[in-house]
This record gives structure tokens, sequence and C-alpha cells, in this order.
């Protein structure tokens, strides 16, 4: 079974009101659309777009606070284009408010109108000391017409036992939205990535931010690239990467995941990471 999914590399530049921001994020689905996407993956913070909107009550921009505001609009606007083209989309991440409490979410919109989320579970230190979010407290995997995916956001695909649990749990695919504002950032979600890839001999797709929005704190500088990468054995690219974005441009990337070649190399491939692990010394999860 093959899984095609397209990873935006979402364009942050300063808008006017929620008008423009639908209209981007409608542009990006089309786009992915046209290449017969069934999954399009959003960067984490790409609604921190919404805190650069001036207006009467908000002459200086909406606080991190108060981006939560545009949640009802946020999920509105996806659950129609996910229903309407018929196809998954993970809007990245969007910080929503639960009991008093901000989380940075990401969400899974069907194709049936459904919604699932995961909040992230490891916070950097910006969003824990100058953002004031909360992590998640629950870890879940989503069964998906193509099989049971997983939502990782930036920072936690750096923890490899988390990783593991999803795979455990019957994940293939993880998509890992992410937002990082230099290079070193960026490697160190991307080469853990690679390593998650190879652990455990699943599909990580990846996308951040580019461009810049320098009227709203933390998000004035991004470095972004998308990737869909894989395992590192012989029916797979020699560097794990099935494809890349162009560094920092304004795109989104296209490609198909061979489910079938997971389970073939768990069994026969060079290495077998994922069939090797001992269990008896460090269980999955429990």
């Amino acid at each position: 079974m093959n899984m095609r999914v397209s990873a935006v590399q979402y364009h942050l530049r300063t808008i006017h009101d929620f008008r423009e921001f639908a209209e981007q994020v409608t542009h990006y689905v089309k786009t992915a659309v046209e290449f017969d996407a069934e999954f399009v993956l959003f960067p984490e913070f790409f609604t921190t777009q919404l805190m650069s909107i001036r207006d009467k009550e908000h002459p200086q921009g909406y606080s991190i606070q108060e981006l939560a505001q545009f949640t009802d609009d946020y999920l509105e606007l996806f659950t129609s284009l996910a229903t309407e083209h018929g196809l998954y989309i993970i809007g990245g991440t969007h910080v929503v408010e639960r009991q008093g409490k901000l989380y940075n979410t990401a969400h899974l919109f069907d194709p049936d109108g459904r919604v699932a989320t995961q909040a992230k579970l490891h916070l950097t230190p910006t969003e824990e000391e100058n953002w004031k979010l909360t992590p998640g407290e629950d870890l879940q995997v989503f069964q998906t017409e193509k099989g049971v995916v997983a939502m990782l956001t930036c920072y936690d695909i750096e923890f490899p036992e988390v990783v593991r649990m999803v795979r455990a749990k019957g994940a293939n695919v993880i998509f890992c939205p992410s937002c990082t504002d230099d290079q070193h950032g960026f490697y160190r979600v991307r080469y853990t990535s690679h390593a998650r890839a190879v652990e455990n001999q699943v599909y990580v797709v990846n996308t951040g931010t580019v461009g810049s929005l320098p009227t709203v704190d933390f998000m004035r500088a991004n470095y972004g690239q998308a990737a869909i990468i894989t395992p590192n054995d012989i029916p797979f690219p020699p560097r794990g990467i099935l494809m890349e974005g162009e560094v920092n441009q304004d795109m989104v990337i296209t490609a198909d995941l061979d489910l079938e070649l997971l389970d073939k190399i768990r069994n026969h491939g060079a290495v077998r990471t994922w069939r090797d692990r001992r269990t008896d010394l460090y269980p999955d999860w429990t």
C-alpha cells in the first residue's frame, strides 16, 4: 500500500486579517491536491502568522496568549479543506487553551470531518519560559485509511523513547511539524529524524516554517526545509531522503511512501533494528 504525502514549506509574512491566512493555506492545500496528495503536512507554529494582524483592539498585534482566540476559525478552515478535498491534513500546530493553560497542539483533520489532536510533549525554553506553554500529558497514535500514524512536534523527535513508543503502538509514519530559527536547531531536528527512521524502520515526514514575522517576538527568523525521510536500507535512497525541498523557499514537496517495504526490511533487511531491540532490557512502553 502506498501513501502519497505532501509537506508545506510555509512562508511566514505579515498579514492584515484571517482572510489572508485562509487564502494562503488554501493555496498550499490546492497545490497538494494537484499532485494527488492524500496527506498534507503544515509546520509547527505557522499560525503565529495571525499574531502579525493589527486591528483596533490589537494595534501592536496579538500576543501568544491571544492566538488561541483564532482556534474556532482555524478548526473551521482546516475541517472544510479536508472534507472538501477528501484528504488528511496535519494542520501543523496551533496554540489552544484548555482550562486556563496553553498547549502547542498538532491537529489531524480527517476527510470525514473528525479532528484528532496531539499536544507537544517536550517544550523548548522559549515555549516554557517566554510563552508560558504547558506540555502535553498523553501520547497517541491515529488510525487512518492508510494505516497508523503519529504526530510528534519538533523537539519531540529528539527523544528516542517517544518514537519507540508510537512504533510499538503500530505507527509506520511519523509526521513531524517543526519550527527552527537557525541551522543549529534545524539540524538537531533533521539528524534526529534520520536516527528515529533508522532505529524504528519508519518514515518521518518533516517540514518547517520559512520567511519571517518582523513584528512577532521569537518568529523573526526561520530556517526551514521539508524532507520525507526513510530508513537506510537497499530498497530506499542511500541517504535516507525520498524527497526534500530547497532551503528557505516557499514550496510544497510530494512523494509516495511504500508501506509494505517497511515490513520487508524489518524482516529481511540488511539490519533489523526494530526486530532486534532488547525489550527484555528496555521495554517499549507500559
